[in-house]
């Protein structure tokens, strides 16, 4: 496991404090995620500075040239720091309109070991930011770029371990939710913006342990602009991304609740071969816990093997993750985000597959989603 050093987690004290700060935004300030957004490409693969958070959320499996199998996670956040009300006139560099932090990890499963790291900055200096042009985000030299033809790459460089990907979609981009949102809670506004790119052929170069190696595979795109998601009832969520070998993908989310129960504006999608999409809403799928993993540190309790039936697509599957020790330990946030294996069987022929798992909640409250 990586070793956040001072370089890497830059004035941590001021960062908590600015998220706090941010959490106590009023969200009447910005502008929130209602019915009727219009996608648009390339557009919408940029910043939305009009609404408080935003991310742009890579997640993949690859092997290098051995057959070694890995998974990673690569993600930038924005947190809005000002209103666009309050913009305007400055003369300052260091007033600055949003934090910028990134996460990077990766799982190695053949060494059982997972390395992440975290980066973060207000960008006063334009060592940090997201652009309007190809350059979509960038801290330092961890980069997000949009290619002339339309791919992503990405560049991120840890203690340990460090990639280089070209990532490539295949399908159409999957616009989740229903008329141009994805609720997240009752009320207007509680929702998000959000869209995936749910299979890009991926390659490129992994160094680990001072070795280079070229890995190919295939990777994940969320996409998620919002104001004001969730609400003081909700504690955290369970995200699923899979991968299937006959073609498929499914994206399932359930919002959990302090009362220990599951909100229903949980839902998901189902996309097909052809990148026709299925929205499904709370009552078409059950996620069942099997087996559950303990943090020693942070003592969080996650449910890592998972039976998951869609009854109306004739799924019937088991989730479980070759790593359990997938969690990422950073302040002021805690969860695990790792890689899973799927397997079962869809309408009836045995399917297999791969994808991503996020557990929030488990380990500590969530930061900067509610008021």
């Amino acid at each position: 496991m990586m070793r956040i050093t001072s370089a890497t987690m830059k004035v941590t004290p001021l960062v908590a404090l600015l998220i706090l700060l941010v959490v106590k935004s009023p969200a009447a300030d910005w502008r929130t995620a209602l019915p009727g957004w219009q996608f648009e490409f390339p557009r919408d693969h940029h910043i939305h500075p009009d609404f408080k958070t935003e991310w742009w959320y890579f997640t993949g499996r690859f092997t290098d040239e051995k057959g070694g199998v890995f998974g990673y996670q690569f993600t930038f956040f924005r947190q809005g720091l000002r209103p666009p009300t309050s913009r305007g006139g400055e003369t300052s560099r260091f007033i600055v309109d949003d934090l910028k932090f990134a996460h990077f990890a990766l799982s190695d499963v053949g060494a059982q070991r997972f390395h992440f790291q975290q980066k973060t900055s207000r960008g006063a200096f334009a060592e940090a930011g997201f652009g309007l042009d190809n350059r979509l985000a960038w801290i330092e030299d961890w980069t997000l770029d949009l290619q002339p033809d339309g791919a992503f790459a990405l560049r991120a460089k840890g203690e340990q371990a460090a990639l280089e990907l070209r990532l490539v979609s295949t399908k159409p981009w999957v616009i989740h939710g229903e008329q141009g949102i994805s609720q997240k809670a009752e009320g207007e506004g509680r929702a998000s913006h959000y869209f995936s790119g749910t299979r890009l052929a991926t390659t490129g170069t992994l160094s680990l342990g001072g070795k280079s190696t070229r890995v190919s595979g295939e990777s994940w795109l969320d996409r998620e602009w919002a104001t004001n998601q969730l609400t003081a009832e909700q504690v955290g969520w369970n995200w699923f991304s899979i991968q299937l070998d006959d073609g498929t993908e499914l994206m399932l989310y359930q919002m959990r609740t302090r009362a220990g129960g599951l909100d229903p504006n949980s839902s998901g999608t189902f996309v097909a071969r052809d990148g026709t999409a299925l929205h499904l809403r709370r009552e078409d799928y059950e996620l069942t816990p099997l087996q559950y993993w303990t943090s020693k540190a942070s003592g969080g309790r996650y449910p890592i093997v998972w039976q998951l039936a869609v009854p109306k697509l004739g799924v019937q599957m088991q989730i479980e993750t070759p790593l359990p020790a997938q969690e990422l330990v950073l302040k002021p946030i805690v969860y695990w985000e790792g890689l899973i294996d799927v397997h079962g069987t869809r309408s009836g022929a045995k399917v297999r597959g791969h994808g991503y798992m996020e557990m929030t909640g488990y380990a500590g409250a969530l930061v900067g989603l509610s008021e």
